[in-house]
């Protein structure tokens, strides 16, 4: 079930950069994050309170916070620099750019998290780098 859950999330990550390509055109990418930002917010706890999930706030250790707050601290300045690419460069070269983000997972994940990197997923890190240099470098 996962990975229907994941696919989605790639199919909504590319709607994003096609709809934020458009929405930051002239206008400053910092005003179209903001914007951006205040949508998630409102639509994320819509659907935290009409499920109910609220509740399980009081369950939050120091350890969930902290690394909650220093993951939404790496988001935002995510979409900031990404919402200024997008302002700048091509949305291809941009979201290919940007999915270098998996190759660095992995290799964070190892480092931090224990995972450990099998060929297999070697091999797709390099194809990903070889990928992205195709499509970016002139």
């Amino acid at each position: 079930m996962w990975w229907i859950y994941a696919l989605l999330s790639a199919l909504f990550a590319a709607l994003t950069a096609i709809f934020a390509k458009v929405g930051v055109a002239n206008i400053n990418s910092n005003l179209a994050t903001g914007i951006r930002t205040i949508v998630i917010l409102i639509m994320i706890w819509l659907i935290v309170f009409s499920r109910g999930e609220a509740r399980g706030i009081h369950t939050l250790s120091w350890q969930n916070i902290f690394f909650l707050v220093i993951s939404g601290v790496a988001t935002g300045l995510s979409w900031i620099f990404y919402f200024k690419a997008l302002q700048l460069g091509n949305v291809t070269q941009v979201a290919m750019l940007d999915k270098l983000s998996i190759v660095l997972t992995i290799l964070l994940a190892a480092m931090f998290l224990g995972e450990t990197i099998t060929l297999r997923t070697a091999l797709a890190a390099v194809l990903i780098v070889s990928g992205t240099l195709l499509l970016v470098v002139k």
